[in-house]
């Protein structure tokens, strides 16, 4: 029997929402409509990829019988509603992180989710890198021993200057966290991932490098290029959520970590970087150099693991699409995030999946919390369970 071709709309048609289109296409999904705030903006995303329906408003796509799930690509305020009312509509659902704008709501998705017989993802793709998935396996097998500590950051440079602006920058519109919930908790994600460690507390000290950004009065493209950009009149807007971030970390077992997160890192495009140090070898690993590897030895030769599917681990192998030497970067995560959840949802559902849950999506956000918290405080933060 043929596997189920199953029908997806987005909802979101900026930055991220293109990506989904394209990644489920090539998973094997067909994308069959696409909402967006308004419906001309949903028409003129719809022509531009090909997408046969533009629907008038959210309610519409949800209606459609035809539509089995659901990506929810939309600003992070409008995360719990659409999620919500997706689950209630009996379609399965990928939410763009974060999964909401505090853990209260995220904690009623997750309630929501276990009532309902659809599954419900957070799109932490990085965690389908294949050397991340390579390192995973490593771990699991014992290779790196013992963990004694991960460090990292996440780097970025499209909000350098004062007048770089971007709904993201706005607390009501993004939370109240930004640098920390936008990439941070996709390192945090993808280090428990990889490790199987589970934070227990946080120490943060936060900085707003520029309090007060220029907004554009006009719409301007997240990632568009600096050249690009027309001369448009601006006015000053007071900013609140932060640019970088510092974040110290103890994991249940005593392990310890740290993370730096910036987005006003010159010349760092899009840079998350990862180190484990264990009793037997340690492991690094760079975004900007996805194909590429560092293992690290005390009494042997270091090794630089590259990307190729016949030396990696069954597990990770399986999502490597093409030989050694042919790179796979950003893009290809979100086709192997896609077709791990697809098969998921065909399949008996008994093995916990490779895709983040709700449930992930809501640890992280008590982890924003408990590190937002500290900050307030400087103090050591508990994270709630």
């Amino acid at each position: 029997m043929a596997k189920k071709q199953y029908k997806a709309a987005v909802v979101g048609a900026g930055f991220i929402g293109p990506v989904h289109v394209e990644a489920l296409r090539r998973a094997g999904a067909e994308v069959i409509g696409v909402a967006d705030a308004t419906e001309e903006l949903a028409r003129r995303a719809a022509n531009s990829m090909g997408v046969p329906r533009a629907y008038k408003n959210y309610g519409a796509l949800l209606a459609d019988p035809a539509v089995d799930s659901v990506h929810i690509a939309s600003p992070n305020h409008l995360h719990f509603d659409h999620a919500s009312r997706a689950l209630e509509a009996g379609k399965h659902v990928v939410c763009e992180k974060p999964l909401a704008m505090t853990s209260k709501e995220s904690a009623k998705l997750v309630a929501l989710a276990k009532k309902s017989t659809q599954v419900a993802a957070v799109n932490y793709n990085l965690r389908f890198y294949p050397l991340c998935l390579e390192a995973r396996q490593r771990v699991r097998s014992g290779k790196l021993g013992k963990i004694f500590s991960v460090t990292g950051s996440y780097v970025q440079d499209w909000l350098l200057y004062p007048t770089d602006f971007n709904w993201r920058v706005l607390a009501a519109e993004g939370g109240e966290l930004r640098a920390i919930s936008d990439i941070g908790t996709h390192w945090l994600d993808l280090v428990g991932f990889i490790s199987g460690l589970k934070i227990e507390s946080v120490f943060a000290d936060l900085m707003t490098v520029h309090p007060v950004r220029k907004r554009p009065l006009g719409e301007v493209q997240t990632y568009s290029g600096k050249g690009k950009q027309k001369k448009v009149k601006m006015q000053n807007v007071k900013i609140t959520t932060e640019d970088y971030g510092a974040v110290l970390l103890r994991f249940k077992g005593g392990q310890k970590g740290a993370l730096t997160v910036s987005q006003t890192t010159a010349g760092r495009k899009n840079c998350l970087r990862y180190e484990m140090a264990g009793e037997k070898s340690a492991l690094a690993w760079n975004s900007e150099v996805p194909n590429e590897a560092w293992i690290g030895h005390r009494d042997a030769p270091n090794e630089v693991l590259l990307r190729d599917p016949s030396l990696l681990s069954p597990e990770a192998g399986k999502f490597a699409s093409y030989p050694g030497g042919h790179n796979e970067g950003f893009a290809d995560t979100f086709k192997q995030s896609y077709r791990a959840l697809y098969s998921y949802i065909g399949s008996s559902r008994k093995k916990k999946p490779l895709f983040a849950t709700f449930e992930d999506g809501h640890r992280e956000l008590l982890v924003c919390e408990a590190i937002a918290k500290s900050h307030k405080t400087g103090k050591w933060v508990n994270v709630k369970s």
